[in-house]
């Protein structure tokens, strides 16, 4: 897995970056890397985007960068844009309305 700095610095990707921002103590993240796991695996998408985890205690600067109020937290970038964001996802729903416009 690619590191988040250098996704994150620019590095120009051929595929969108999906960053999970997450909180290894809290039992909503775990819940919802679940349903991005369902969602990726039930449209055989798991190679569609650069799936970054980004834990809030370990890059804060990081969670402060992207402006995240709320965790967990889906932030997809392409090149140097963020094209979508959602905080705090319900469930698989909430998941494939953000990832809609990439999966197949």
């Amino acid at each position: 897995m690619a590191t988040v700095e250098t996704a994150v610095a620019g590095e120009r990707a051929t595929r969108p970056r999906l960053i999970f921002f997450t909180s290894s103590l809290s039992g909503q993240c775990r819940r919802v890397e679940g349903f991005l796991a369902q969602v990726l695996q039930r449209r055989r998408n798991h190679g569609t985007f650069r799936v970054l985890v980004v834990d809030e205690d370990e890059r804060p600067d990081l969670v402060s960068r992207f402006g995240v109020t709320g965790l967990p937290t889906l932030v997809v970038v392409e090149g140097r844009t963020e094209r979508g964001r959602v905080e705090q996802p319900r469930g698989c729903r909430d998941i494939e309305e953000l990832l809609g416009p990439w999966l197949r």
